[in-house]
């Protein structure tokens, strides 16, 4: 009997936890930070078989972020498998003479690695390593001269080669850098500054890295004594080699550097590829350049195979590096992947019919722009996210995933949940995947309840008017809740 009266009892606390958990997240929701903007939260079992445990504006639509890339990942490793390697191909436009000097031309044919020249990715290379071993496969083919051209063949991709609803003013920046076919070295250099250990003065450019040919920087930044972080942005466009640095960086004694994009990354492959043919003893009469032209590479000998890292280490970039460029990479890999032009329009098409197939949205519940979050108008709503995070659960690459996104200790999502290592709250059962853009704090991913069950959330604001971290702990102090829930 008292068995029995225990374990009425423990029924009636479980069940009146799960009752209180929608009052502490409205209540949560009070906080003055909050005031005029919108939240969106849901959390829910992984299996389906019980109720939400809480769900405040789950069906709103509501601007992701970077948790965009949640859907983007689950899409790629769906359709190509964890393995799948990305192709760019080099070849000569036909065989060389007995000399050795190929009369025509060199094509490096983009197939839209975005890892190419990149050692972010485990097992990736550095540009010139890369171009070495171009210039190497040429060597092998017996050429000793190339009268021709260098092509960069961009024909995969079409349209605006950064998606046309991301802010101005971060397109000139590493982390909106432009797509192409022939990404190389991340899309992006680094500027470097002279020592200016001054506050309030100018801080004029030192060199790059990689150096740019024709590029022109004006830079009228200033050092900001006060300020220990990088909040200098560098304004340009795809294509235009006249970029102009504002804001400010701290104020040093060694130097300071900025990552920009690159104006042209197929052209600067193509270039790269002149220049080690040279380091080579290889002479080239003409020139590096790019084209939407491809010429028929059946007839051609295929001189080099270049492959990427496999895309379960690309896919643990885009989600615990939330690195936007691998992401809208991926967007339009799916429209390759179809036979299509890798375009974001494409790409787009390819990811709603993904989430439509599987049941992750309504008709209504998405607006996508891009496939990395960036666009602040990208709009989805909580449910579309706890969706896609329990539709992946089932996936024989579940595995993959879970671990591409972030653990609360982990640098590599700007620690959007630092308090949890004071003390320590059980990170080893948190994966996150955060997102902030303008206004703007999300984060979604899985706990595990304190049985051990899991649990896919989503929690996401909108229109804030600062960047007050104390959303930031109503997010973490939601999740440590979850992390309490009793189960069943």
């Amino acid at each position: 009997m008292k068995q029995l009266f225990a374990l009425a009892a423990l029924c009636f606390c479980s069940a009146a936890y799960a009752q209180n958990l929608q009052p502490y997240v409205e209540e949560q929701l009070q906080n003055p930070v909050l005031n005029g903007a919108l939240w969106g939260g849901l959390a829910a079992y992984t299996d389906g078989t019980r109720q939400e445990i809480f769900a405040v504006n789950a069906d709103t639509r509501l601007t992701p972020a970077s948790t965009l890339k949640l859907l983007t990942t689950a899409a790629a490793l769906e359709t190509f498998g964890p393995d799948h390697q990305f192709q760019t191909r080099l070849y000569a436009s036909s065989t060389p003479d007995e000399k050795g000097i190929l009369k025509g031309d060199l094509y490096l044919r983009g197939g839209g690695d975005p890892t190419l020249g990149s050692t972010r990715v485990t097992g990736g290379e550095t540009w010139r390593q890369v171009a070495a071993k171009w210039a190497e496969a040429v060597k092998k083919a017996g050429i000793t001269r190339v009268e021709g051209n260098i092509y960069a063949d961009v024909s995969a991709f079409e349209g605006p080669s950064i998606a046309p609803k991301v802010n101005w003013e971060n397109i000139g920046n590493y982390y909106a850098a432009p797509a192409s076919p022939l990404y190389f070295n991340d899309n992006l250099f680094k500027i470097y500054f002279k020592p200016q250990p001054f506050d309030a003065k100018p801080a004029q450019v030192s060199h790059t890295d990689p150096k740019i040919p024709e590029l022109r920087l004006t830079s009228f930044v200033t050092a900001d004594a006060k300020n220990k972080r990088d909040n200098a942005y560098a304004y340009g466009a795809p294509g235009q080699y006249e970029m102009e640095i504002y804001g400010t960086i701290p104020t040093n004694f060694t130097g300071f550097s900025i990552q920009a994009a690159l104006p042209d990354s197929a052209l600067f492959a193509a270039q790269a590829l002149h220049n080690a043919l040279r380091e080579a003893g290889i002479a080239v009469g003409g020139r590096g350049q790019t084209t939407t032209q491809s010429p028929d590479y059946a007839t051609m000998p295929l001189l080099h195979t270049y492959y990427s890292p496999k895309l379960k280490d690309i896919v643990l970039i885009v989600n615990k590096r939330s690195f936007n460029l691998y992401a809208d990479a991926l967007l339009r890999q799916l429209a390759l992947h179809t036979g299509k032009k890798g375009s974001v329009q494409n790409g787009l098409q390819e990811l709603q019919k993904f989430v439509r197939k599987n049941k992750l949205a309504g008709p209504d519940d998405t607006v996508l722009y891009d496939g990395s979050g960036l666009a602040r108008d990208n709009l989805l709503t909580p449910r579309v996210l706890v969706n896609t995070l329990t539709f992946m659960t089932k996936s024989p690459y579940f595995q993959y995933y879970y671990n591409s996104l972030a653990t609360p200790n982990d640098r590599g999502d700007l620690l959007l949940l630092r308090y949890f290592l004071k003390p320590r709250h059980q990170v080893q059962d948190v994966r996150v995947k955060g997102g902030t853009v303008d206004g703007v704090k999300t984060v979604a991913g899985y706990v595990k309840d304190r049985n051990g069950h899991p649990i896919a959330f989503a929690l996401m604001a909108n229109n804030l008017a600062s960047k007050n971290e104390a959303l930031l702990r109503i997010h973490e102090n939601i999740i440590k809740k979850l992390l309490q829930y009793p189960g069943n």
